[in-house]
C-alpha cells in the first residue's frame, strides 16, 4: 500500500447559500463523520470583533462573498468521491437546496484514517460474505465467498443501498438468470448475481476505471468474459439483447432517464431491480415507472434508502 501522506484525497467543495449552510453541514457529515470544514462569512465582522476585539479584518476575507458559504469535505480516494458526490446531491436536491460541487485533489494529512481499517468481511443477505481482497483471515461459515477490491469505483457491499440490492437480488437470481448491471461500479452486483447462480451477467458503466475494476474482479472470483462482461459506454449503444434481471443501483435522477428505454432490454417477465434512491424523491421516481409502464413488485428500504423491484405492467 502506498504511504498514505503521498496519497491524493479528494476535496470536495460545496457551494450554498448562506440561510442553508447548516443543513448543508448536517447532510456533509452524513458522508463523512471526520475532515469537513465550513467557510461562512455572513456575520464576519460581528463575529471577529466579538472574538477578538479588533475591526482589523484582511482584505481577501472582506471581499468573500457574504451570501454563498462553502463546506469543503476530504475524502480517501478510495472510499469513492463520486459516491459522497451523488449522495451530497442527491440529498440537497431532495431538500430543494441551491448548490454548486467542484471536486479537486489534495494531499492526505498524517491524521487520516485509511478506510481499509475499517472494511472488513461482511456476511449479506443469508447467502453470500464480501471479503476484501487483502483480507485473509475470515469464517465463511458455509457462506459463498465474493472476493473485492473495490478500488475507485462504486460498491463496497456497505452502502445501504449496495446492501439493498445484494439482499433482493438474492431471491431473484436461479440458475437460467442473464443480468444486466446499469452504472456497475466495482461490479459487485453482477459477480454477487454469478456466484448466486445466474448464468451470465453484462455490465456497463459509463466510467473507463469502474469497467476496469468491474473485470478485474470477475477475474478474482475465477469469473471470465464467458460468463461477465463489462463495458465502458451507456445503454443506448453499448446494450442489446434481452435479459431476466436488470439491476440499476445509480441515483433517482438516472433512474427515472432509464425508466424511459430500459423496457426494452427486459424479458417478458423479467424484473428490474432499482437502487440508489432516497426516500425524499420516492414520489417522483414511483410516478417515473407508472408513467414508462412499470408496476412494483416490492419495496426495501434502510437508512432512508430505497430500493424498488419492478415487472413490466401487463
Amino acid at each position: 500500500m502506498e504511504n498514505e501522506a503521498n496519497e491524493l484525497w479528494t476535496e470536495i467543495a460545496v457551494t450554498v447559500d448562506c440561510k442553508d449552510i447548516d443543513t448543508a453541514g448536517s447532510i456533509a457529515n452524513m458522508v463523512v463523520p471526520y475532515g469537513i470544514y465550513i467557510e461562512d462569512y455572513s456575520s464576519l465582522e460581528e463575529e471577529v470583533m466579538e472574538i477578538a476585539h479588533i475591526d482589523l479584518i484582511d482584505e481577501k476575507l472582506l471581499q468573500a462573498d457574504r451570501t454563498k458559504g462553502i463546506i469543503h469535505i476530504y475524502v480517501n480516494p478510495h472510499e469513492n468521491p463520486m459516491e459522497a458526490v451523488s449522495f451530497i446531491k442527491e440529498r440537497l436536491d431532495s431538500q430543494g437546496i441551491s448548490h454548486n460541487i467542484k471536486i479537486a485533489d489534495c494531499a492526505a494529512q498524517d491524521w487520516v484514517n485509511n478506510w481499509k481499517h475499517y472494511f472488513h468481511p461482511m456476511p449479506v443477505g443469508n447467502k453470500l460474505l464480501i471479503r476484501p481482497t487483502w483480507e485473509d483471515e475470515y469464517d465463511a461459515k458455509g457462506r459463498t465467498v465474493l472476493h473485492i477490491e473495490p478500488g475507485l469505483a462504486f460498491g463496497t457491499g456497505s452502502h445501504p443501498t449496495t446492501k439493498l440490492c445484494l439482499e433482493t437480488l438474492e431471491n431473484y437470481i436461479d440458475g437460467n438468470s442473464t443480468v444486466l448491471d446499469i452504472g456497475c461500479g466495482s461490479g459487485i452486483l453482477s459477480i454477487a448475481s454469478l456466484l448466486l447462480g445466474a448464468r451470465k451477467a453484462f455490465g456497463v458503466d459509463i466510467d473507463a476505471l469502474a469497467v476496469k475494476t468491474a473485470m478485474n474482479n470477475a477475474a478474482e472470483n475465477n469469473l471470465y468474459e464467458s460468463r461477465f462482461t463489462a463495458v465502458q459506454g451507456n445503454l443506448s449503444d453499448k446494450v442489446s439483447g434481452k435479459y431476466s434481471v436488470v439491476v440499476a443501483n445509480i441515483v433517482a435522477d438516472i433512474i427515472m432517464e432509464l425508466n424511459k428505454s430500459v423496457g426494452e432490454f427486459m424479458e417478458k417477465n423479467g424484473v428490474y431491480i432499482t437502487g440508489g434512491i432516497i426516500e425524499a424523491r420516492e414520489d417522483e421516481v414511483l410516478l417515473s415507472f407508472a408513467e414508462n409502464g412499470f408496476k412494483v413488485v416490492e419495496r426495501f428500504e434502510e437508512k432512508g434508502w430505497l430500493v424498488f423491484v419492478l415487472k413490466k405492467a401487463s
